[in-house]
């Protein structure tokens, strides 16, 4: 969070006033019909992302109501609003409440589901370096220097390798607890493999990812200025801004301080990016709120109902 904020007072502490006004134009001149539309294509992309989770639990005996999926999925993306990562956890704690799967299977079948999802938008990545790779790299490379990146994936490696040998060589009772736990994730995390419906899984990854892709593309009629732009800057632009949310709370901060440097690489003012960016991620981020804050309101509600 603290970065995010950083990142924001950074972008806008390079604008001038004339160009901090010209931001608010576009705000107010914007088409909110696309953002809106942007936002539905969004949202639906959460319901096939719900009913793919289905084809993951089945393997392992569990069968759970479409809408306790969707609701455990909305209330993941609330959370990690505010605390990086945790919604995992929820969807997981969420699903072994009201659906009856122990907490580590259901894990599991979302670190699979996120492997997966991880292959497509690295598919995406290879895409638009295909397209646009000298531009792509000069703009990451000065975002994350190569040597930070290789110092930690070598602090991953070290944890890795004290991580097992504390596995191998430890006697404890959390040594135990910690086999338990990593039994039960390693039969979430191969239900992939023993899922009859392999091909409707991956039909369902590439609509959702179709959408997300949909989503973006639409809201770039929002302003005129992104209205036009090519396919290649398209694709590299939704790449970086996928990336970004790794780096703060869902992407606040980082999400339109990336996008607008990617599409200033491209020709269009940082002005016009910022602003697109804001538009874009702000969205996402209400619907988010909402459809996550009454997922949490209801789904106590909906299983008492059904349950009755």
């Amino acid at each position: 969070m603290g970065l995010g904020v950083f990142l924001i007072w950074y972008s806008y502490n390079q604008f001038t006033p004339d160009q901090l006004s010209e931001i608010k134009t576009h705000f107010s001149n914007a088409n909110y019909y696309f953002v809106i539309l942007a936002v539905s294509l969004s949202i639906i992309s959460h319901v096939f992302r719900a009913y793919r989770w289905s084809f993951m639990l089945q393997p392992m005996g569990y069968n759970p109501k479409l809408l306790n999926n969707f609701m455990a999925i909305s209330i993941a993306y609330l959370m990690n609003i505010f605390i990086p990562k945790s919604g995992e956890i929820s969807r997981a704690v969420v699903l072994s409440k009201y659906e009856q799967v122990p907490f580590e299977k259901g894990f599991g079948t979302i670190i699979s589901e996120r492997v997966v999802d991880l292959l497509f938008l690295l598919g995406f990545t290879l895409a638009a370096l295909f397209m646009q790779f000298d531009e792509l790299f000069t703009y990451l490379s000065e975002i994350i220097p190569v040597v930070k990146i290789v110092y930690a994936f070598a602090g991953l490696i070290v944890l890795g390798l004290l991580f097992l040998a504390f596995l191998k060589y430890s006697r404890s009772a959390f040594r135990q607890k910690v086999m338990a736990f990593v039994k039960g994730l390693k039969e979430g995390v191969l239900s992939i493999v023993k899922m009859k419906k392999k091909g409707m899984f991956i039909i369902h990854t590439f609509i959702i990812w179709g959408l997300y892709l949909l989503s973006f593309y639409t809201a770039t009629f929002a302003l005129d200025e992104t209205s036009a732009i090519s396919t290649g800057t398209l694709i590299i632009a939704f790449v970086v801004g996928s990336f970004s949310f790794a780096f703060t709370n869902s992407g606040f901060g980082s999400y339109p301080f990336f996008v607008a440097g990617i599409l200033a690489v491209f020709g269009i003012a940082t002005t016009v990016g910022t602003a697109f960016g804001w538009i874009v991620w702000t969205s996402n981020i209400v619907s988010l709120i909402i459809f996550g804050g009454l997922s949490l309101f209801m789904l106590p509600i909906y299983n008492r109902v059904i349950e009755e």
